[in-house]
């Protein structure tokens, strides 16, 4: 997939240009994507390419390759990330919009971007906002996928993954051939500590809180689109589009 190819550009700063070929859409989509943990926007992101050709980029890909990275490749952004994590610091939101802005080019994409993980505060919109009056970039619309908390944990506390080559599996949705057993390599299933429904509580507790002032500053703009997450993942595609359609 030509968008699988070109990921590796966003994932390091001003790593390349891009070599995408597929044809170009008629109107480059520039999303955000808001929704909880385990609501599936990495599932949607990907149809939505699929169908309207915009790059997902995820912060949370940048942050999962930069830990396999030699240092020199990572950039003066995501090496202070690196370094606040390892002594057990957050991470600030000026290194998070430094991390952004080092891969300005791929915000400048012919076929449009959807970004996820970012921002996830006002404070992080706002700086979004800066970055892309610099470039010229108008965002289209941000859309928030909803779920009734109490689903959201079913989905996440039903996932088991492998010890060895760290498969996930779904007791519901994705069950193994056997019970307990990964069927890619045979490993054991285990649940981990944060798939805990307590656990999720959380986390969701924590998402809603930094959020919902985010859900209010795009509503405020005019830009939030509200999507109800309940369904298959085709289902909530179909809602998706027809969303989009209107954008």
């Amino acid at each position: 997939m030509a968008v699988a190819n070109t990921r590796g550009i966003w994932l390091q700063p001003n790593g390349g240009t891009c070599t995408r070929t597929d044809c170009h859409p008629h109107r480059p989509l520039k999303l955000v994507l808001l929704g909880a943990p385990g609501i599936g926007k990495g599932t949607q992101a990907d149809m939505i390419s699929d169908e309207f050709k915009s790059c997902p980029l995820s912060t949370g890909d940048v942050f999962r390759a930069a830990k396999g990275a030699d240092d020199g490749r990572l950039g003066p952004a995501m090496q202070k990330a690196i370094n606040a994590m390892k002594q057990g610091l957050l991470v600030s939101d000026e290194i998070v919009v430094a991390l952004v802005e080092e891969r300005a080019r791929c915000l400048n994409c012919g076929y449009g971007f959807m970004l996820d993980g970012f921002p996830r505060t006002v404070d992080q919109a706002k700086a979004l906002d800066d970055i892309f009056d610099k470039l010229g970039i108008e965002l289209d619309a941000v859309l928030n996928y909803t779920l009734d908390k109490e689903e959201v944990i079913k989905r996440l506390s039903g996932r088991r993954t492998c010890r060895a080559c760290k498969k996930t599996h779904h007791l519901v949705f994705d069950p193994p051939r056997k019970e307990g057993v990964c069927d890619a390599c045979g490993g054991e299933l285990f649940q981990r500590d944060d798939d805990q429904p307590e656990a999720i509580r959380q986390r969701l507790q924590v998402y809603e809180e930094s959020t919902r002032p985010l859900e209010e500053y795009y509503a405020a703009k005019g830009l939030l689109i509200n999507i109800n997450a309940d369904g298959t993942p085709e289902e909530v595609f179909e809602k998706t589009r027809e969303k989009l359609t209107t954008v």
